[in-house]
């Protein structure tokens, strides 16, 4: 288990997403246009649609913003097309680094993503470099403070994989495979203990702890690749603490 706070990179990262409201909106319907263009524009027979739409939702797009986005992915509307991208590679102190993309100019996002890895002492790999050290699964986070008992009860009942208790502030995560995600992430809501962040995502499976400048240096690195615009997700196997983001 990580000896550092994974709650306190959490709001570390809504924090950030927070103060750049407008990038992360253009984010969400780059997402909401390709998953909706590769499964169809009806989100109860789309999944990766339904999820993209209820992030969404949850960051407060307004909801003609969404269907216009859906609109366009199907031809309704004139839009740009946006195509998949994912880069591996290195951060300082060896950590492992997945980096996915939507773009539609894959010349200029690629410029951008090797110019964030060697600006701040990282090496952008080959792909198939990194992606074995990961795991795609469903992340439920609860805040410290929640019964632990109660997480627990609700998560088994629904079919979760595992429930994880972080010793260090008593923040939980209910893990899942992604098939069931929304099944489990429902059946919390409704048994009344919503999670505070929701969703699929690659996850390591083993961190690697850094400190000092070195974990300075990879928090500056992993900030930089999500500030660009072409890019809407990025993994790694860092275990950074707290004091690594001022």
């Amino acid at each position: 288990m990580a000896g550092h706070s994974k709650w306190a990179n959490i709001q570390h990262r809504k924090g950030k997403q927070d103060a750049l409201r407008g990038a992360q909106f253009t984010k969400l319907v780059r997402e909401i246009h390709v998953a909706a263009r590769t499964g169809g524009g009806d989100p109860a027979m789309n999944p990766r649609l339904r999820l993209a739409v209820d992030k969404a939702v949850a960051a407060s797009m307004p909801k003609e913003n969404i269907e216009r986005a859906i609109k366009k992915a199907t031809g309704e509307l004139e839009g740009v097309s946006y195509e998949e991208a994912r880069f591996e590679g290195y951060a300082p102190g060896g950590v492992a680094v997945i980096v996915d993309c939507l773009t539609d100019n894959r010349n200029r996002t690629v410029a951008d993503v090797r110019h964030a890895f060697s600006k701040h002492g990282g090496n952008l790999g080959t792909d198939g470099s990194v992606a074995f050290m990961f795991r795609k699964l469903g992340v439920l986070s609860f805040a410290p403070g929640t019964s632990e008992d109660a997480v627990m009860e609700a998560a088994l009942e629904a079919g979760a994989d595992d429930v994880v208790v972080f010793p260090e502030d008593g923040s939980i995560e209910v893990l899942t495979q992604p098939e069931t995600f929304e099944r489990v992430r429902d059946a919390m809501i409704a048994a009344g203990l919503g999670p505070d962040e929701a969703e699929v995502t690659f996850r390591a499976d083993n961190d690697v702890a850094v400190e000092g400048e070195t974990a300075q240096a990879v928090a500056k690195m992993l900030d930089r690749l999500e500030s660009l615009d072409d890019v809407q997700n990025v993994y790694s196997n860092a275990d950074l603490p707290a004091d690594a983001y001022v």
